[in-house]
């Protein structure tokens, strides 16, 4: 394939994915509104005041999967992650009208993941961190199931937890699909590239309606396919194609989403409270509390997902010692900010218990 044709197939790939993305999400609302799936505000930690359609997820897959399947060459692993994101889609849409148990989501979730690993698409080894040993990767072995299902499985949590305010989950996984975008063309992985192109074009297609003040949400439709086609997209394109830096560059694209979740799976342990049960203490919420609308708010994670995201791409030729720094730079980052934007966790644990709902 020659550059000026891939390049082509990238550009038609997020066009057609955005144009249809954005002509479709109408008709998801028309759709929402037909079969219940709406969201009504019934607890704190909704900030919307009026029900809401929440299917705008289905837009978000027809944009993506009308451009893939026109421009991908299909290998296994591409079908494998087609077949899993079908069965997220399915179990999203249901979820959005009848609100799934938690479990039950998460086995379904964890099916989906073994469907992509069945096809190939695994993490077979991570870097070392010992950077003056003569072998620059683990392999995992036997842990090569366990770790994927695990990395697809909470890459899709994670994105469906930052999506609590108009537009944040749909802009963060377009900068995180374009960072990818940028990385898989590095690594000369094509399919990747038209995988994030098309992930990146309907996102934004869809994101006109989303923007506060939203007309539509992606519900869990749209949240956790996003997830999902980060998380194998990125065991497909990363921890493949950039062997010295497997761990550093992917944890830095879906940083945002991954230090909210950890944080947040921190907080409920430590007040006796299940896991999947909600609260109110995610970063977005948080950021509300102290004062920012929920257009700042949103631009605040913008940016720092984007300079995640740039880090990436510029690290994606360093080598293993720069990856090690910046990793190390970002976690110091990362307790610092922490320590100044949350309150302590002994405190949420006590206030928390008032203010959780069903995710």
């Amino acid at each position: 394939m020659t550059l000026s044709y891939q390049n082509l197939l990238l550009v038609l790939s997020f066009a057609v994915s955005f144009l249809v993305a954005f002509a479709a999400t109408p008709l998801a609302k028309v759709i929402a509104h037909k079969i219940g799936a709406i969201d009504v505000p019934k607890d704190e930690r909704r900030v919307h005041k009026q029900p809401i359609p929440r299917l705008g997820g289905l837009a978000i897959f027809y944009g993506f999967i009308v451009s893939v399947l026109s421009f991908i060459e299909f290998d296994t692993g591409v079908k494998g992650i087609l077949l899993g994101a079908l069965v997220i889609v399915l179990l999203g849409i249901i979820d959005d009208v009848y609100q799934l148990k938690a479990r039950l989501k998460l086995v379904i979730q964890i099916a989906a993941a073994l469907i992509v690993a069945f096809y190939g698409v695994k993490i077979e080894f991570l870097t070392n961190p010992n950077i003056f040993s003569s072998q620059p990767t683990i392999p995992l072995g036997y842990f090569a199931l366990p770790v994927t299902v695990m990395w697809i499985v909470g890459i899709t949590n994670a994105v469906n937890l930052i999506d609590g305010l108009d537009g944040l989950a749909a802009g963060i996984s377009s900068i995180a699909s374009i960072s990818l975008l940028f990385i898989s063309l590095l690594a000369s992985e094509s399919s990747v590239a038209i995988l994030t192109a098309a992930l990146a074009g309907s996102c934004l297609g869809f994101l006109p309606y989303n923007f506060n003040p939203a007309k539509i949400f992606m519900g869990d439709t749209g949240a956790t396919f996003l997830g999902f086609i980060l998380a194998t997209v990125s065991i497909q394109g990363l921890f493949k194609g950039y062997a010295v830096i497997t761990f550093a560059v992917p944890l830095l694209i879906l940083g945002l989403p991954i230090f909210d979740t950890g944080y947040a799976i921190l907080r409920r342990l430590l007040s006796g409270k299940s896991i999947m049960e909600a609260d109110r203490g995610h970063l977005h919420h948080r950021l509300i509390d102290m004062g920012f609308s929920q257009k700042q708010t949103v631009m605040i994670l913008y940016t720092i997902s984007g300079i995640l995201g740039l880090s990436a791409v510029v690290l994606a030729g360093s080598g293993a010692l720069s990856a090690m720094i910046l990793i190390l730079s970002v976690l110091v980052f990362v307790v610092a900010g922490a320590k100044y934007m949350y309150t302590p966790i002994s405190e949420l644990a006590k206030s928390g218990d008032n203010e959780s709902t069903q995710e």
